[in-house]
């Protein structure tokens, strides 16, 4: 990640016009920019790919916040539900040792390979050996992005709702394989006329031959149906997985798009399997907060700065080493790049900005419900008395997933579904970090064109994003939500007990009600345990007899699973109705 940071944009293509004051250089920079437009062309493409990964990488790290309820878990086996426990998962995040280590462990792996360029004198045989091995490791990443793409297009093909020029809503019943509308009452009103699986006015009333027909809508029930997929062998425990048909096509598409790569070494491939790296490098790291996030990006901005600067390794590494740790672009006898790390470093503190931003839609929500506690007092002459109190419990908003929505937005509207009205939340912070980014980008190449010199995108890039999220948070007056939001799951409780002011604002909190009726249980249970345990004792002491020479009957052995391996998929439509 780190450790592939290369320069930007390198100063190839450049004129150099001599030795230039500062100001004459800022002052010629009009006519630079002219003379060198064909540059300009070039960095934006690298612009925009750069803020299109971070973008859709940023919403793919979307779960659900902290200030959110979990979901009723549904029943398996009903068409159309999905098992909401793979989103609702907290992963591993970054903490505030990794400001230190990253910029280390990014430091030893970058010198190790500048030296072993040097030492092997053909950074060709490093490049075929590094080649190899990312075309491997990529095998998941490109999985991922090549599966994502697939849920995005067939979203599109084949959403859940569409809303035609009349403003009526239709829907799609898999069943009855025909479209139908909600009339005032909630009912369902069929249309012969449209029995087509596709939306759109003319889509939808397309006619097909019995046998297409059935094709087109089993496709479609394929295409969103979930797989289980369930593997236990004895001795590694039980594991459960849920997949779709696009992702197992993504897998292949992976593979052969790694074999292809290594016989032909194209560079578009190469682009790929960069941007899968960092577009699951946005997905999965995470600063579990904005302060450790902060830290972690200016670790990285000191390390970028000296490696560059000071130091030949960065632009050493990154130039001979024909690897995909980098995005290259190339026009006519140009070409310019971007290292992963540009993008993955900023891209993983603007992914935590949006969560944010999704943490506060809920958090804006919860409601302060009355509760009465009800506890025991012990006055002055000794006698316990029972006291009633009045507080305030937090009660969480429901938690949508938006998740998926791409398809139910462009043919319908922004209150097409729950979730797609879901995914239509305040995007301040989010926002607020990519015109950081955007901006930063823009120095960055005017510093190039002004010193003639490659230039380390996280110097500019680093400040950008970080001091405008801070900046925002600072003029919107929600710095104390930014300091207290972590993601290590501390935030994630229920039957909270607060205490509040005349204005209703939360002071402190009182009790966690959840956990304190968890530990009276588990007191109960510990003491019911302890009575068994006791009574046992008695028991056996008490039927314990002198041992004989009678041999006992030996408990019949329990078979064990060792291997197990199985694909459950959901039932069809029909199958749904006919039971």
């Amino acid at each position: 990640m780190a450790n592939s940071t290369a320069d930007a944009i390198p100063a190839e293509g450049l004129a150099v016009t001599g030795n230039l004051t500062l100001m004459d250089s800022f002052s010629r920079l009009p006519a630079t920019l002219w003379e060198q437009r064909d540059l300009l062309a070039l960095q934006a493409r690298i612009v925009v790919a750069a803020l299109g990964c971070i973008y859709v990488g940023s919403f793919a790290s979307l779960r659900r916040p902290p200030s959110a309820s979990p979901p009723k878990k549904k029943k398996n086996g009903k068409y159309g539900e999905k098992d909401e426990d793979d989103d609702d998962q907290f992963v591993q995040g970054l903490v505030a040792s990794d400001a230190i280590m990253f910029p280390i462990l990014a430091g030893t792996v970058l010198v190790g390979l500048y030296y072993l360029i040097k030492w092997l004198e053909d950074p060709a045989i490093i490049s075929k050996i590094m080649g190899v091995y990312f075309s491997v490791m990529s095998l998941a990443s490109m999985g991922k992005l090549l599966a994502d793409f697939l849920h995005f297009v067939t979203g599109l093909v084949f959403p859940e709702v569409w809303k035609c020029s009349d403003g009526i809503l239709w829907r799609f019943d898999g069943a009855k394989k025909c479209q139908y509308r909600l009339d005032d009452g909630g009912e369902r009103v069929y249309d012969n006329a449209k029995m087509s699986p596709f939306p759109g006015t003319l889509f939808s009333k397309w006619r097909f031959s019995e046998s297409k027909h059935n094709l087109f809508w089993e496709l479609r029930h394929l295409y969103q149906e979930q797989w289980t997929v369930r593997f236990a062998m004895h001795g590694l425990g039980k594991h459960r997985i849920q997949l779709r048909l696009n992702d197992v096509l993504g897998a292949f598409m992976a593979i052969g798009a790694s074999i292809l790569y290594q016989t032909t070494k194209s560079n578009m491939l190469s682009n790929i399997m960069g941007y899968a790296f960092s577009y699951v490098g946005i997905v999965t790291l995470s600063p579990t907060s904005f302060a450790i996030g902060s830290s972690v990006l200016f670790g990285l901005f000191f390390y970028d700065i000296y490696m560059v600067f000071y130091t030949p390794y960065m632009v050493t590494v990154a130039t001979k080493l024909d690897v995909p740790i980098k995005l290259v672009f190339e026009s006519g006898k140009r070409s310019s790049m971007l290292g992963l790390g540009d993008i993955v470093v900023p891209g993983m503190f603007i992914g935590l900005c949006l969560r944010f931003d999704h943490f506060l839609h809920y958090y804006r929500q919860r409601q302060l419900v009355p509760v009465e506690l009800r506890s025991e007092e012990k006055g002055v002459d000794g006698v316990v008395a029972e006291v009633q109190e009045t507080q305030r419990m937090v009660q969480k908003p429901k938690y949508v997933n938006p998740m998926g929505q791409w398809g139910n937005r462009f043919w319908g509207s922004g209150s097409a579904t729950p979730a797609v009205q879901a995914a239509a939340f305040k995007k301040t912070y989010f926002k607020a970090a990519l015109v950081g980014y955007f901006l930063a980008m823009l120095a960055t190449l005017t510093m190039l064109l002004v010193f003639k010199h490659a230039q380390p995108a996280l110097l500019y890039l680093v400040p950008g994003v970080v001091s405008a999220v801070w900046i925002t948070g600072a003029v919107r007056g929600e710095l104390h939500e930014m300091w207290i939001y972590t993601e290590d799951g501390t935030l994630d409780k229920e039957d909270v007990i607060v205490e509040v002011d005349g204005s209703g604002n939360v002071l402190k909190v009182v009790e966690d009600k959840k956990e304190e009726d968890e530990s009276k249980e588990d007191s109960k249970t510990s003491d019911a345990k302890a009575d068994t345990e006791a009574s046992g004792a008695v028991d056996l002491a008490q039927k314990e007899k002198p041992h004989t020479s009678e041999t006992k009957k030996s408990k019949k052995a329990s078979s064990r699973t060792v291997f197990a391996f199985t694909i459950e998929a959901p039932p069809s439509p029909t199958e749904v109705v006919d039971q």
